[in-house]
């Protein structure tokens, strides 16, 4: 058995039908016993977040604002999983897999804002007098001693993690689109020196910012997210638009290929339900990190007390995540596509990375400023995942370590760093089966702890809004 089979196995078994269930189900349990909190406190979640973009905020020693600490989660929110993963997700599941994308963010708004309510709520400091938490530190706090174990699970996967979902998945697709733009300018972009060129850079870049812990990567990243954001957002709006016309035709695909997806596909290309659901699902996770328990360690940081008001950051980060920026790639892609071969003449079951992204943008921009579109908006959304993820592995180094984690977490980063370069030469489909697969490992024991938890949760959220002055 080859590694990439090995690779494929462990995927398939991380998202299996247990799996999915588990993710879904959760996200399902949490919305019931909150009263669907995701949809009637909406408005209140986006007052006090987005709403709050310009308000001046400060933080203590070991602190970040709670903006800083939400662009921190969402800067490795928004990645390469938001062109390269949907894309990748549509292509091998069919259109329909835009449709299970969304409804595991509309029940993983509600998922990630109880990992961060419980990350504020059993967070504690660490030596150096930082704000510490996430799962790790919630299974520890919040259960007890007999299920240290399951901690330490978590902070296991959630560091091996970091060298996927964090590391090589987005610095081989930096590589990628670089390459393409290069491509269409008519350079060279396909030896191996090329990629490793662009894996030092990355690292190096990494490596300065890193070593400046939480208040340099917030800082960063305060200022890289919305940019980036906007910009990618108002590209992917030109091309929708001047597809109008195939708006019908590529929701019809979505909605009929959710539950059909042969019907759309074609049987002889294999795209059974469960192959749509799947990718659907994952990538969908993959992107807005709901149910991994990554985030609430960014989210741990911040200087604002209140849990619930933290909290809410979670339900905004997952909005935009999926339901604004995944969604707009997703009609950007297939609309751009359906205006230039029709919906009919896209061909499905067969993966793509960001160049299908560059294709159905070239029809409005051209090859060329299609081509650096896509490779400037995918380089930031990377490089600002590659920030957040390394301080995701570096927690749980922290935590499995112990009183030894000073030299392990300095070992980590460099390691991390190298892992850069290695990851910028390695295969697409392996990178995206290997980070596919330990994001479902390690939301496995995150899951477990939001369900015995579940109850402080609601007890926070009860607390929280039957306070009218939390409501001004």
């Amino acid at each position: 058995m080859t590694f990439a089979e090995i690779v494929t196995a462990v995927d398939n078994f991380a998202w299996g039908p247990v799996m999915l269930v588990l993710l879904v189900g959760t996200g399902l349990y949490l919305s019931i016993r909150s009263g669907f909190l995701q949809f009637t406190r909406f408005g209140y979640a986006m007052r006090n977040t987005i709403g709050k973009i310009f308000t001046k905020q400060s933080a203590g020693k070991g602190e970040v604002t709670p903006f800083q600490a939400m662009t921190t989660a969402l800067a490795g929110t928004v990645g390469t999983g938001n062109i390269a993963g949907v894309t990748g997700a549509i292509f091998i599941g069919g259109p329909g897999a835009v449709f299970w994308l969304w409804i595991s963010a509309l029940v993983g708004m509600v998922t990630k804002y109880s990992e961060v309510v419980l990350a504020v709520r059993y967070r504690e400091r660490n030596e150096a007098g930082d704000w510490v938490g996430g799962p790790m530190y919630y299974i520890k706090n919040g259960l007890g001693k007999s299920w240290m174990w399951l901690a330490y699970v978590f902070a296991f996967f959630g560091m091996m993690a970091s060298f996927g979902i964090g590391n090589t998945t987005q610095v081989d697709s930096i590589a990628t689109a670089i390459g393409t733009a290069v491509t269409s300018f008519g350079g060279d972009a396909s030896s191996s020196t090329f990629r490793i060129v662009i894996g030092v850079i990355v690292a190096v870049f990494a490596a300065v910012v890193i070593i400046g812990g939480i208040k340099r990567i917030g800082a960063v990243t305060e200022k890289l997210v919305p940019f980036m954001a906007v910009v990618y957002i108002l590209a992917a709006l030109v091309v929708v638009f001047a597809n109008l016309g195939q708006i019908g035709a590529v929701l019809g695909a979505i909605f009929q290929g959710a539950f059909s997806p042969r019907a759309i596909a074609g049987g002889a290309l294999g795209v059974g339900i469960m192959t749509t659901i799947q990718k659907g699902i994952a990538r969908g996770v993959f992107s807005n990190e709901a149910g991994l328990g990554s985030a609430p360690i960014a989210h741990a940081a911040t200087s604002e007390t209140d849990p619930v008001k933290q909290g809410v950051y979670g339900i905004f980060e997952v909005f935009m995540d999926s339901i604004v920026i995944c969604t707009l790639t997703s009609l950007a892609l297939l609309m751009g596509l359906a205006g230039q071969v029709g919906i009919d003449g896209i061909e499905w079951g067969v993966s793509h990375g960001s160049e299908m992204v560059v294709s159905a943008f070239s029809g409005i921009f051209g090859g060329k400023i299609a081509s650096i579109i896509i490779a400037v908006g995918l380089s930031l959304f990377a490089l600002s995942t590659i920030l957040s993820w390394s301080l995701y592995g570096s927690r749980c180094c922290e935590f499995i370590f112990g009183k030894a984690s000073k030299p392990a977490t300095l070992i980590y980063k460099i390691v991390f760093c190298i892992i850069l370069v290695v990851g910028s030469t390695l295969g697409l489909d392996v990178v995206w089966d290997i980070g596919d697969a330990l994001n479902g490992l390690m939301a496995i024991p995150n899951l477990v702890a939001l369900l015995l938890l579940s109850g402080t949760v609601i007890k926070l959220t009860k607390e929280h809004f039957s306070n009218k002055e939390n409501l001004k």
